[in-house]
């Protein structure tokens, strides 16, 4: 049975749950996974969501800073969650669907504006994060599963509007892009998005400091889709909803979608 799963940095479940619901209503992914949702579990507005089908959730929370969701039409039940570098923080969750497909979402840390582990713990958080997702890939390869969620790295040049400019830039240096391939290597995971979507620049993130961020349209794909080699050819249909970076009080993030024949 196909299903289509969505991935969206929401940026407060509270203050955009009408985002979500529109969301829901209007393109109803058989499941959505949402990162920053900046709010303890039992604080999440999930009967909103439970009332549009929405009725099986798996989730980790914190006051007002991370904090990851998984909502889904299909039955599901809690697969766990790590606690990366050993920070408390909500970035991991994980889910298992009936038949077997484990899905796990990430919050994968921003890493400040200084690029250089030295100067800036926040860049040193995310290396070491991104080496523990490597080294757990490794230890325990992973089949039969489906990774998405805001990555905050752009790894290829047509990922980003400007691959010469943004290269001393927190979200596609080359150091970031290393790290992030090693991890995706030691699990063997296929990039969904752009297995789809092979040439061609795509985006799913454009910054609120734009005047007019469609017009400047300086994106850069932070969200992705990925699948282990053993189901990635079932998946197709990858898109990007950028219509919803236009909505009222919007996330800079736009979901990011792709369907899965399973």
């Amino acid at each position: 049975m196909p299903f289509t799963i969505a991935t969206w940095n929401i940026n407060s479940v509270r203050l955009r749950a009408g985002l979500v619901e529109r969301l829901l209503s209007e393109e109803a992914p058989d499941i959505l996974c949402l990162q920053e949702c900046k709010a303890p579990v039992d604080k999440m507005p999930m009967e909103r969501f439970a009332a549009l089908g929405y009725r099986h959730v798996v989730a980790r929370g914190q006051k007002g800073y991370n904090g990851v969701a998984i909502l889904s039409k299909l039955p599901l039940e809690d697969a766990g969650h790590r606690d990366f570098v050993g920070k408390g923080d909500a970035r991991h969750v994980a889910a298992r669907l009936e038949n077997g497909v484990v899905i796990h979402n990430y919050y994968i840390p921003a890493g400040g504006d200084v690029p250089d582990r030295d100067e800036n713990d926040k860049f040193a958080h995310k290396l070491d994060f991104l080496t523990e997702m490597r080294d757990w890939f490794t230890r325990e390869r992973p089949e039969k599963a489906i990774l998405l969620g805001d990555l905050n790295i752009a790894p290829r040049e047509d990922d980003v509007w400007s691959h010469k400019a943004l290269l001393k830039v927190v979200s596609h240096t080359p150091v970031e892009v290393e790290h992030l391939g090693a991890a995706q290597d030691a699990g063997r995971w296929v990039d969904v998005t752009r297995q789809d979507i092979p040439e061609g620049l795509v985006y799913s993130w454009w910054s609120y400091r734009a005047k007019d961020w469609e017009a400047a349209d300086k994106g850069r794909r932070l969200d992705h889709v990925w699948a282990t080699s053993d189901i990635a050819g079932a998946a197709h249909g990858s898109r990007v909803l950028k219509v919803a970076r236009g909505w009222e009080q919007p996330s800079d993030h736009a979901p990011v979608f792709a369907t899965f024949d399973l």
